[in-house]
């Protein structure tokens, strides 16, 4: 299957003097539901600091609240909201894609002093990494966090990069993916290493075998699996390095394995897109012949071969928003991304794979009231919640994104 992308485009905006988007201005047309942070009662162990009265706003108010301060900012401040965000965040932004198109957008529009991100804490580190000196990135809630990135800890990889060259394993590129901590972004940067995202992974790792024999890739082991097969390598050219191992295991590899190995996975994953199975696809193909099965590449490598097409969550969304009236897609990804696209694309079918509800649980921590919050600070001047690396993780980390951004 053959599906052309195209750049994402940002919301509509008022008028030129303004960055609200019409949502901003005035309540939508349709009961988003939002709850207050009072009623969602496993907020409470996520972060304290948001004061008492933001706990039982309602969604009418949050919405007057934020345009209020949104109107007052004016230009200052630029609101981003990943694609797994929820519906009731969405509603807000000013532009929406994936991580690194959502920094790239930010940095590229330097009146922005305030950059406002609606996603999880390694996509904040990624905008403060490119944002210019003046700009400040803000998180609205600190413990919206991603398990897979924290499944690569900062001293587990080096811990795995000393291991390997006293093992005499040597050659080896470390390529990190997007979703991991600013800190290995710029350990890379400084062992000849690169970034990818799920969309270049395949072209990134063209680039490290141009320099290196084999590759280190963490932290998701099956969109490095799921690259290296697209790239022709062989199962029995892979190594799983398992970091839960003591330091002197070789990750659970015997040294002739990683000698051999051309890829060495990191033991990471995604909880989201863990759950998607064959018996799922099969499932769907029955109830729905001639149906489109599309999921991310960091679904397990059999259910990418099993699927009609895989891709990042922009060519996902590509997929189905240039599709023909009446194509029907079953879609292994989150559950916010897919039914925002299936309101988006009544004429056709758009369902998810998983049965059961699979939101990104961390991302869901951006509740309205701690953007409103945020906001309303900004407005006052008062800075809550910024993401600030220092200059040498900022310097490196940026050194492989340069390295990524190069790579045709």
């Amino acid at each position: 299957m053959v599906i052309k992308t195209k750049p994402l485009e940002p919301l509509p905006v008022i008028s030129e003097d303004t960055v609200l988007n019409e949502a901003m201005e005035c309540p939508t047309d349709r009961d988003l539901d939002t709850r207050p942070l009072a009623e969602e009662s496993s907020f409470a162990f996520w972060q304290k600091d948001i004061p008492e009265e933001y706990w039982r706003l309602d969604g009418s108010q949050i919405i007057a609240r934020i345009a209020a301060a949104r109107k007052r900012l004016g230009r200052r401040c630029v609101v981003l909201g990943h694609h797994y965000q929820r519906e009731d965040i969405i509603q807000f932004a000013d532009f929406r894609g994936d991580s690194f198109k959502l920094a790239q957008w930010a940095a590229e529009r330097p009146e922005a002093e305030f950059i406002v991100f609606c996603g999880v804490h390694f996509m904040a580190e990624a905008a403060d990494i490119l944002s210019q000196p003046h700009q400040k990135t803000v998180l609205p809630n600190m413990s919206a966090g991603c398990s897979m990135a924290d499944m690569a800890d900062p001293e587990d990889v080096y811990a795995c990069w000393d291991e390997l060259t006293e093992a005499g394993i040597t050659d080896v590129i470390p390529i990190t993916y997007m979703n991991s901590a600013a800190s290995l972004k710029a350990f890379c940067g400084r062992n000849g290493g690169i970034v990818c995202t799920s969309s270049n992974a395949p072209n990134v790792m063209d680039w490290a075998f141009q320099r290196g024999k084999r590759v280190l890739f963490f932290p998701d082991q099956h969109l490095g699996r799921n690259t290296g097969l697209k790239r022709g390598i062989a199962l029995d050219q892979m190594a799983l390095w398992d970091y839960t191992l003591p330091f002197g295991s070789l990750g659970g590899n015997a040294p002739e394995q990683l000698e051999r190995a051309r890829v060495i996975l990191w033991k990471g994953h995604c909880s989201v897109h863990n759950r998607f199975s064959v018996q799922q696809i099969e499932k769907a193909r029955r109830d729905h012949p001639g149906i489109t099965v599309i999921v991310h590449p960091e679904c397990q490598m059999e259910v990418v071969q099993a699927a009609d097409a895989d891709g990042s969550t922009s060519f996902i969304a590509d997929a189905i928003t240039e599709a023909p009236a009446g194509a029907q897609f079953a879609v292994g990804t989150e559950i916010n991304l897919v039914s925002r696209l299936a309101r988006e694309n009544p004429d056709k079918l758009v369902y998810c794979l998983d049965p059961v509800v699979c939101p990104c649980s961390t991302m869901y921590r951006i509740h309205p009231a701690y953007l409103c919050w945020a906001i309303e600070e900004l407005a006052e001047g008062r800075i809550v919640n910024q993401v600030e690396l220092d200059e040498d993780t900022r310097r490196d980390a940026r050194i492989a994104l340069e390295r990524m951004l190069a790579v045709k």
